[in-house]
């Protein structure tokens, strides 16, 4: 193989020609031993020098010396070694050089032309050098963990480098210290380091980070640059200051610990600024407050089945965390809970609170949950056969402004499950369910069907159920065919749903994940009660890289009572709507998924969804298209409709460079919602950008826009520069 001529710092960095072989000396029986081996060997008795030529190799203490000659002047200890030279350290530190002046413990000496191979990653090159004490003190030298071999195992440039009048590295404490020094990307000198200290490897170590710089419209220019601090080897600091052209500046503090049974986090953000409210239409006077974040999570195992885990999670106001681009969630939850996981049980107790970010949220009418209690026990039906779980659930939810409600039930489900002499799987069900409600302030719930009745009820649930499949499998296009037909029969007498509260089950829709579910409301608070039988089936067909997986369904109501399901749930008639999924899959290349609901009268797609990514790890197109056109009443907050479309994708136009970019796009017009003020196509969020990376350094820069503004966090451009230098150990 032939290589073209490379830089002359790349082929300092490489490793010589002659790789270090295995020491054929033999391992000396202590430390004032010298265990020695060579090809040929000259002893003068006047002088009392060895000479030895030709793979020479030495070991003492843990260091092992290697060159083509060897002279070692055993009075003085001096040894001097040349020709292919090369040490390795007692850390396993490889150092090369031309010509090496060294004492015989193999430690301390001095180095022409040297390169020293880091054993936790990384290279040093130097003119000269000298190792004192196991200390290396470099001149005129260059860093870099980068590669400086191609794929063809030619020299290259490395991709970022350190240079520096004097390094300093300290294998015991795994740490390279520079005077004078800059750093060079693409051969370029771009950015002095005064005073740059940095670990070896990813153990990690206090010093500074990289910084990164970006920009928006609200705070203008933002340059951060985090410090961080090593604590233990457990716990760690990182403090960023942001400085901004155009507002305050702002500090973020992240604290991390790791403890034997656990850990946790602490993040937190602070700044003195100006505050615009979320529903602000113009801006009022400046008026400056204090403005921050917090964050806190851990988790603890205290033994195999108990553990404790929390999170807080508070910020000071509602327009904060988008302003300054740290999240865009519209409410921030805190939680604390115990929980207990046994082979055939569950128990937890926990507590909840959100922080409501939405701009029309009143956040008085926001729940607390304290406590909320599950305990659940699974058992062998010793009788009929069969699975027996047990449950009992309590749950009590505080508003300061709001309804107040108090939960209690116990359960108990058997499932049985069979198999026929002509294939069908048959499943029966029994469910018997006793709960009890307390609930006061109903009139300060705004939708009627949530409130239920003040005071105390109690309800009991009955359910049976049959579900019968009949799978067929056989070949079929040059694969394996699977078609299951499939039937249910759900029987439930009337209950007083309407009495009691409905906290958990507000947001309900026929879809395929909860067609032949017992109860198709998403909580505990509503059930469905009616007779009712569902049918459809599933498809399946695998082929060696093709697979197809389907499913459609409908169910019908035996009775004819009013049933609880408002409209536009595609369930409130006693013939459901028409719903399904179909996902196709081709090898890693392309994944297609459509969920639909169609209307059982007139045929409409009231439910249209489709997620289809196509391409490969480096180059692809996502898609995505969502539109829900339920029919449903204003009223029901949880049923409103929408419409919108989702792009991304990203194109390796390279080995290392590729753009990539991604869209959000609001099509709800008032056709389907008629209280939006959308226009019908409104875009949410732009972003396009350019990424190199490579081994050891990430650069992109990226735009985005967002068109929506909530208080302070008003719409505009965003310009974001990432640069970090992989394997730096920082």
């Amino acid at each position: 193989m032939m290589c073209a001529s490379a830089p002359l710092i790349a082929q300092t960095l490489n490793s010589p020609d002659a790789a270090l072989s295995t020491p054929d000396a033999p391992v000396p029986a202590n430390d004032e031993e010298i265990g020695f081996a060579a090809d040929q060997l000259e002893y003068d008795n006047n002088t009392d020098v060895v000479t030895a030529t030709g793979n020479v190799q030495m070991l003492r203490e843990g260091n092992r010396l290697r060159a083509d000659k060897v002279v070692w002047h055993r009075q003085t200890g001096q040894v001097e070694a040349s020709g292919n030279v090369s040490v390795i350290d007692a850390e396993g530190n490889i150092a090369y050089g031309d010509q090496l002046e060294v004492t015989d413990t193999l430690k301390d000496g001095i180095v022409q032309n040297m390169l020293i191979v880091l054993q936790q990653g990384g290279r040093l090159a130097a003119e000269k050098g000298n190792r004192t004490n196991g200390v290396y003190y470099l001149d005129h030298a260059v860093y870099s963990a980068c590669k400086v071999e191609d794929s063809e195992g030619c020299p290259k440039e490395p991709t970022w480098q350190i240079k520096a009048v004097k390094v300093i590295y300290n294998p015991d404490r795994q740490r390279v210290t520079y005077r004078g020094a800059r750093i060079e990307i693409f051969g370029l000198p771009l950015i002095p380091l005064p005073g740059l200290s940095h670990p070896v490897g990813d153990q990690g170590g206090t010093g500074l980070l990289v910084p990164s710089l970006r920009y928006d419209r609200v705070n203008g220019a933002e340059m951060s640059l985090p410090y961080y601090v090593k604590l233990a080897p457990n716990s760690d600091l990182t403090i960023t200051p942001h400085v901004y052209s155009d507002a305050l500046p702002m500090l973020q503090g992240n604290y991390r610990a790791l403890h034997g049974k656990g850990a946790y986090q602490i993040t937190g953000y602070a700044t003195y600024g100006s505050r615009i409210p979320a529903n602000a239409a113009v801006a009022p006077d400046s008026q400056r407050d204090f403005r921050g974040y917090f964050d806190a999570s851990g988790k603890f195992q205290l033994d195999p089945e108990w553990s404790i885990s929390s999170s807080i999670r508070v910020a000071s106001d509602r327009t904060f965390m988008r302003r300054y681009d740290i999240s865009r969630e519209d409410r921030l939850r805190s939680t604390i809970q115990a929980e207990r996981i046994g082979e055939d049980s569950y128990f937890s107790i926990a507590g909840w609170a959100a922080q409501t970010l939405r701009t029309n949220d009143i956040q008085g009418q926001v729940p607390v949950a304290l406590p909320v209690i599950d305990y659940r026990l699974r058992l062998a039906d010793p009788v009929l056969g069969g699975r027996i779980q047990l449950q009992a659930n309590s749950l009590a939810i505080t508003r300061t402004e709001g309804q107040d409600t108090q939960r209690a039930f116990a359960g108990f489900q058997w499932d049985l499950r069979k198999l026929t002499g002509m294939g069908q799987e048959i499943t029966f069900t029994t469910y018997l369910r006793g709960d009890v409600y307390h609930t006061d302030e109903t009139d300060l719930t705004r939708t009627v069907i949530y409130r239920g009745d003040e005071g105390w009820h109690a309800r009991g649930i009955a359910a049976a159920a049959v579900d019968v499949r009949w799978p067929f499998i056989g070949e079929a296009f040059g694969g394996t065919q699977r078609i299951t037909p499939r039937v249910q029969i759900v029987a439930s007498p009337h209950l007083a749903n309407m009495k009691v509260p409905n906290e958990d089950s507000r947001s309900v829709d026929l879809d395929d994940s909860n067609l032949f579910a017992l109860n198709r409301f998403s909580g505990y608070d509503r059930f469905e009660d009616s007779t009712r039988i569902t049918y459809g089936f599933e498809y399946q067909v695998d082929r060696k890289d093709l697979s197809l997986d389907a499913v459609v369904g409908q169910s019908y109501r035996l009775n004819s009572r009013s049933t609880i399901l408002p409209e536009g749930t595609g369930l409130a008639s006693r013939t459901s709507d028409i719903v399904g999924r179909t996902t196709v899959r081709y090898k890693d290349f392309i994944a297609l998924t459509h969920r639909y609901r169609v209307d059982k009268d007139n045929l409409a797609v009231r439910r249209n969804e489709i997620d289809a990514t196509v391409g490969t790890k480096k180059t692809y197109v996502m898609a995505g298209y969502l539109r829900l056109n339920r029919n449903a009443s204003s009223d029901i907050e949880d049923l409103r409709d929408r419409e919108e479309i989702r792009l991304g994708g990203r194109l390796q136009v390279t080995r290392f460079i590729s753009v990539f970019g991604s869209t959000v796009i609001n099509l709800t017009g008032q056709k389907e919602d008629p209280l939006t003020s959308a226009d019908g196509y409104e875009p949410v969020r732009h972003r396009l950008g350019v990424a190199y990376q490579d081994d050891c350094l990430e650069l992109g820069v990226t735009w985005r826009r967002d068109y929506q503004a909530t208080g302070d966090a008003r719409r505009g451009n965003s310009f974001l520069l990432r640069l970090a230098f992989r394997n730096l150990g920082i």
